[in-house]
């Protein structure tokens, strides 16, 4: 485990994404900030992955944090991709109940599923349940679907 003078052992920023439709997560771990360079890069890859899969995205919801909010990099790739911004109302996680949820199942099933021996083990295998999430879990608000069935070209594009 990484130790972390702000956060403590073992911590890390998930920075997580989820298509408003179809339920396709994307996210990424990054053991020491929430700076505006980071999640300006990791919108940029998460543009780069939803394009493979035929997915414009056009709206980003986040929440009010000076990453998003303040951030030029940030603002810049929004800007960039002509998107539109929309913040979560203050106090209001509802707003923003998908990756919310997201949240809570990534915890429950991937990062606290069982004692990892190391942080590393652990984010090694958030790939592999991203996968299994969009490939292969049933999603019950969805009708029973996986979020890749949701994807006008199916699994094709995304193995």
């Amino acid at each position: 485990m990484r130790p972390n003078r702000k956060r403590g052992l073992g911590y890390d920023y998930v920075h997580t994404v989820i298509d408003d439709h179809s339920r396709v997560a994307y996210a990424e771990i990054h053991d020491d900030d929430e700076k505006g360079a980071t999640a300006a890069g990791v919108l940029e890859r998460d543009i780069a992955f939803y394009a493979v899969l035929g997915v414009r995205v056009e709206r980003v919801i986040s929440h009010n944090v000076f990453a998003h909010r303040h951030s030029a990099a940030f603002r810049a790739v929004i800007d960039a991709h002509g998107i539109t911004q929309k913040f979560i109302r203050p106090h209001c996680p509802w707003t923003n109940v998908k990756v919310e949820r997201l949240n809570r199942t990534l915890a429950a099933e991937w990062a606290y599923a069982h004692p990892w021996t190391f942080n590393d083990d652990r984010a090694a295998a958030l790939t592999a349940w991203i996968d299994h999430y969009n490939l292969d879990r049933r999603h019950l608000g969805i009708g029973g679907k996986t979020a890749i069935d949701r994807i006008d070209n199916g699994r094709s594009q995304y193995s």
